[in-house]
């Protein structure tokens, strides 16, 4: 029987620091803290701390899937690191974190450089590898920290983002059926600047210090601060995220009544009702999973599986679809059936 590639395990880490509404509605004294979160859905996001990094996380969420007697580090054979928020310019963080898990010298490290699409590029990845047979079991760790990178006084996307850490199992198993199946992903270079930290790598290495601008929603910041057109993101994500979840299910010879979920890149409530409502979803098979996360980025969709798991769904015989979208732009759906009990560590 042919081996297929399965999610078998999720963990997750968040930083301990915490930054709630009440707290921004100081910074921005025209918000409120309700009107904040009726703005975005989220109440609060957790913050990483001064010298607190994402593959510092991403070591945190590993460690609690090595908890479990049948997961070590010495089982993983290929470790995947999604962020877009490294240690260093060089090395790669994977290769960092391998020293710190512990694993084999024979267990190649990589980083992928994406953002909101990158948890099901990671999964195509990881797919790859062991349908391949290169590997047996991929460990795929999403972390970001976004809020270092984000300007104190800017309202348009301090509200919004989150840090955090996901790990996820992925191992070769015997079965009838692909357990993930039906990539489809695609990217349009053109629309990069609309969200980007401008003077942040070699392009603008040598360049005068960043100056101070304000952009078009009248937040103030410099070139090494992220910054984000938010009409420009909705109008993207409108216009393409509705067809490349109708498309996803052709490929994987599906229609939305097979779909026991529909798991979105976790932007903010706004956007993810308004994407509902044009897919046509009703809200029981539409996870909604940020209102104390926030944001994050890579994180986002294992995230809020993990979360809505923690709080009772069971995903166990369930078909999933998921579909990232964001920064490049690029976008990416994938259909995940879940044969087993999936374990999960928070």
């Amino acid at each position: 029987m042919k081996a297929y590639a399965s999610i078998q395990a999720l963990a997750y880490a968040l930083p301990e620091q915490i930054l709630d509404n009440a707290e921004l509605a100081q910074i921005f004294p025209e918000w409120t803290a309700e009107k904040i979160f009726e703005k975005t859905g989220i109440r609060q996001r957790h913050i990483a701390a001064v010298g607190e990094t994402a593959a510092d996380l991403a070591v945190q969420a590993a460690k609690k899937l090595f908890a479990e007697p049948d997961i070590s580090p010495a089982s993983i054979d290929y470790l995947l690191f999604c962020t877009q928020t490294p240690d260093y310019l060089l090395p790669s963080s994977a290769c960092l974190i391998h020293q710190q898990l512990g694993l084999t010298s024979a267990c190649p490290a990589l980083d992928l450089n994406m953002g909101c699409s990158g948890y099901v590029y990671g999964l195509s990845v990881a797919k790859a590898l062991v349908e391949s047979g290169m590997a047996n079991n991929v460990l795929l760790l999403t972390g970001d920290t976004y809020t270092k990178l984000i300007a104190e006084n800017d309202r348009s996307v301090r509200p919004l983002f989150g840090d955090a850490a996901t790990a996820t199992l992925i191992q070769a198993k015997p079965g009838e059926l692909a357990a993930i199946s039906a990539f489809n992903m695609g990217t349009d270079g053109s629309g990069y600047e609309h969200l980007i930290v401008p003077q942040s790598g070699c392009r603008s290495m040598g360049c005068e210090d960043a100056a101070v601008f304000t952009d078009h929603a009248g937040n103030v910041r410099d070139a090494s601060r992220l910054y984000m057109n938010g009409p420009e993101i909705l109008k993207f994500t409108l216009q393409k995220i509705p067809g490349l979840c109708n498309e996803t299910l052709e490929l994987g010879g599906l229609g939305w009544d097979s779909i026991d979920m529909l798991i979105l890149h976790q932007a903010n409530r706004f956007l993810l009702e308004a994407l509902r409502k044009k897919i046509g979803i009703a809200t029981g098979r539409f996870l909604i999973e940020l209102e104390h996360v926030g944001n994050t980025v890579s994180s986002s969709i294992p995230l809020a599986l993990a979360i809505s798991i923690e709080k009772g769904w069971n995903a166990q015989h369930k078909t999933v679809l998921l579909a990232g979208f964001g920064v490049g732009y690029s976008w990416g759906a994938c259909i995940i059936r879940f044969d087993q009990k999936l374990i999960v560590k928070s």
